[in-house]
């Protein structure tokens, strides 16, 4: 009896001792969680501080005041005065959208054909496909360049959608999202009279809803963001996107740094409302994207 009980508080012992081991695992799992957190979120916090800061302010240190006690409302009104921010949001909007809508369609569409058609090669040209992926752009950068002014394409926006409706990372990403789905429901919607091109769209786009939200984040994000593209293909300046116009502000106000990062904080404004849309979709569509293959 005695030898029983002392099992038994044993066991209990050991595991308590468990229990403690876990909860200090997470604790400290946490506190580094937290403290990354931190880290990541200081630069925009400044940035945002900033960005209501005379020239004056900004650099200040000590002591650090987050918001001033005169905040510097109309940095976000002189912004747009200084240079033809309009225009510039204008073109980068346009570019985003078309891009974005170009990239969902023709990767949508060549996954399916990947995923659920049965070809000549088509393993081969799927390989060859997304092996571009491992390609850095600088190496074809030029060649680019040079097809895109043979097309008379050079200075405008339509280069850059030409190059940039196709993506070999949004065919991967799609095609192990449609391997999930059971290939029952195109065999039933087969036998009910249905082609591959309703099929595609009637049964397919509606299941990969979590899928295409997260290609429109990677795609949207990319495209608002990019600046090397834009700066080799566009030249006129009624013509440049948000990043190029932030560049050729800083060139002619480098001092003033509280209109800088007050257009810094606009041009971040359409890309967290966009995730913010999106998000509940992102991490569904990148768990069942991303692990099968």
């Amino acid at each position: 009896m005695s030898q029983h009980i002392t099992k038994k508080k044993e066991y209990g012992s050991s595991l308590h001792s468990k229990r403690r081991n876990e909860i200090v695992k997470k604790v400290i799992i946490y506190i580094i969680l937290i403290v990354i957190a931190i880290m990541m979120a200081v630069p925009f916090v400044w940035m945002l501080s900033a960005s209501i800061k005379s020239d004056r302010e900004v650099f200040q240190m000590t002591p650090f005041v987050l918001i001033p006690e005169n905040p510097k409302w109309s940095n976000y009104r002189d912004i747009w005065t200084k240079i033809p921010l309009i225009k510039f949001v204008g073109n980068t909007v346009l570019l985003t959208i078309v891009v974005t809508i170009l990239q969902l369609l023709t990767s949508s569409f060549a996954a399916y054909a990947f995923a659920r058609l049965n070809f000549k090669g088509r393993n081969g040209l799927f390989l060859a496909y997304v092996a571009t992926i491992a390609m850095p752009w600088q190496v074809y950068m030029v060649p680019q360049f040079l097809m895109m002014r043979r097309f008379g394409l050079n200075d405008k926006l339509l280069a850059i959608i030409c190059l940039q409706a196709f993506s070999a990372f949004g065919v991967f990403m799609m095609k192990q999202f449609y391997e999930g789905i059971p290939m029952e429901l195109n065999e039933a919607a087969r036998i009910d009279g249905m082609n591959e091109y309703q099929i595609y769209a009637k049964i397919m786009l509606p299941l990969s809803k979590p899928a295409l939200s997260t290609l429109t984040i990677f795609t949207f994000v990319n495209t608002w963001n990019d600046y090397l593209g834009p700066l080799i293909y566009l030249k006129s300046v009624e013509k440049k996107t948000i990043q190029l116009g932030l560049k050729m502000f800083i060139s002619q106000y480098s001092s003033d740094y509280g209109l800088i990062m007050a257009g810094s904080v606009l041009s971040l404004i359409p890309v967290i409302v966009i995730f913010l849309i999106l998000q509940r979709y992102f991490v569904e569509g990148v768990a069942s994207a991303g692990i099968k293959g």
